[in-house]
């Protein structure tokens, strides 16, 4: 029962933060129409779209993330622990009891991205919208991705990713 509420907590956690940023992200997004956007700005725009929706959506979060997020999770399941319970959303993206190689990776994408948000953040409309906009798609492709391999991990046969546990 216990496991099942750490998995549940897991799973919402994450998909709580990421539909949080696309939420904001997309109300930034959408200030960028308010003004005329020229040729130039469609094409950054698709290439943004392409480009995160490529890079972020499937290469980070489909091949990467999500899998083992998912494996995580179910790992969370049937082996719960107070703290892992408390802070399951952390325990499943890979902050804590996770091979080391996987936790210095994790802190160092998290100190990035948040480098990357304060640059984005000092950028003028369409600029930051037309940024903001692949994020969203690439977040979206994340939430998708993650729901897909977790009901796989748990109701699907031969479900191999590995949770990267020591």
């Amino acid at each position: 029962m216990l496991g099942s509420i750490a998995a549940i907590w897991g799973f919402t956690g994450i998909l709580l933060i990421f539909g949080s940023a696309i939420y904001r992200l997309s109300q930034i997004s959408l200030q960028m129409f308010s003004q005329p956007l020229h040729l130039h700005h469609w094409l950054a725009l698709a290439f943004s779209l392409i480009f995160m929706g490529f890079a972020e959506g499937y290469r980070g979060f489909q091949c990467g993330f999500s899998p083992r997020v998912a494996a995580r999770i179910r790992y969370l399941s049937q082996n719960v622990t107070p703290m892992r319970l408390l802070l399951a959303p952390l325990f499943c993206m890979g902050f804590f009891h996770a091979q080391r190689r996987r936790q210095i990776v994790t802190f160092c994408l998290s100190l990035g991205i948040i480098g990357l948000v304060l640059l984005v953040h000092n950028l003028t409309q369409p600029w930051r919208g037309i940024i903001d906009a692949g994020v969203c798609l690439g977040l979206a492709w994340g939430i998708v991705s993650l729901s897909v391999f977790t009901f796989q991990a748990f109701f699907g046969e031969g479900f191999s990713h590995s949770p990267e546990t020591p």
